[in-house]
């Protein structure tokens, strides 16, 4: 099975395509400086040219804040982009994984959405995710939308390498507390993608660590985890503000994936145990 990964020096597409090379599968990864994705000629030609039986589109804008105000940009990678490579596939009838993020929700409440709820973004990089979903869904038979939220990977910046670096100089941070969610592990999301992607059980996913907690509790984690001495206060979004408003609810239901017979993945605090694990032994 061929697969092209977009965005693989993200940290999911990069893991994304560890997996699936362990897996035996022939992966074919491309950046933006290989494939310009808001490019449709370039788009079209490159994937007739490689016929990929499945892509896996791990590429976006994720700056959440800089989105508000860089609409245009945010708009044609998530959207313009999403709309070429999906076209690419419909042509070859591939499947289509496309990425997608609690923040296609609002946050409301605290009872976790489920895949059926109706998205109703709050942000503009929200919007543009959800945008994609609806292509997706227009344009393809062969689709899987996943879901995920608050990930953390070996290749790229993320909340735990914020934190151990903030760790280094500080012995008291303030950390949002009511902001609720699942941390997610790229190295567990990446091995259920590629179970996923051979198979023929399409339809929308929420796919993060199991169990829930906010920022300040996660980080509390974190630090226990890693052996560093740092108190953590936690403070109300109110008392962080952004230039995004961020969901406060992003909890989300994966009882879908069990209903389709996929293993659900292991709880953030053991994701984080062998996420800390792997980061050391890049140190060394």
């Amino acid at each position: 099975m061929r697969v092209l990964v977009t965005g693989y020096n993200g940290q999911l597409g990069y893991d994304v395509l560890r997996v699936g090379k362990r897996h035996g599968l022939e992966m074919v990864g491309t950046t933006s400086s290989d494939l310009d994705i808001t490019d449709e000629q370039a788009v079209t030609k490159f994937v007739e040219r490689l016929k990929p039986d499945a892509i896996i589109h791990c590429a976006a804008y994720t700056a959440v804040d800089k989105a508000e105000d860089d609409r245009e940009t945010c708009w044609n990678v998530n959207v313009n982009g999403t709309r070429y490579l999906a076209t690419a596939a419909q042509q070859l009838d591939a499947k289509f994984i496309y990425i997608s993020t609690d923040y296609v929700f609002d946050g409301q409440g605290d009872s976790p959405f489920k895949e059926t709820d109706s998205p109703n973004p709050i942000g503009y990089y929200g919007q543009t995710k959800f945008e994609g979903e609806n292509i997706i869904k227009q344009l393809l038979d062969k689709w899987f939308i996943v879901r995920i939220s608050w990930v953390f990977g070996i290749n790229g910046n993320n909340f735990i390498k914020t934190m151990l670096r903030l760790s280094e100089t500080r012995n008291q941070l303030n950390v949002v507390n009511d902001q609720y969610g699942s941390p997610t592990y790229t190295a567990d999301l990446a091995k259920l993608l590629i179970q996923m992607v051979q198979t023929d059980k399409y339809g929308i996913y929420h796919a993060s660590n199991e169990g829930f907690c906010n920022w300040a509790e996660f980080a509390r984690e974190i630090f226990k985890q890693a052996g560093k001495s740092v108190e953590v206060q936690g403070i109300s979004t109110e008392e962080y503000p952004t230039r995004a408003v961020r969901p406060k609810n992003s909890r989300m239901s994966k009882q879908k994936l069990v209903d389709a017979g996929f293993e659900v993945l292991p709880d953030w605090q053991d994701a984080v145990a062998r996420y800390l694990k792997e980061l050391a032994e890049e140190v060394n």
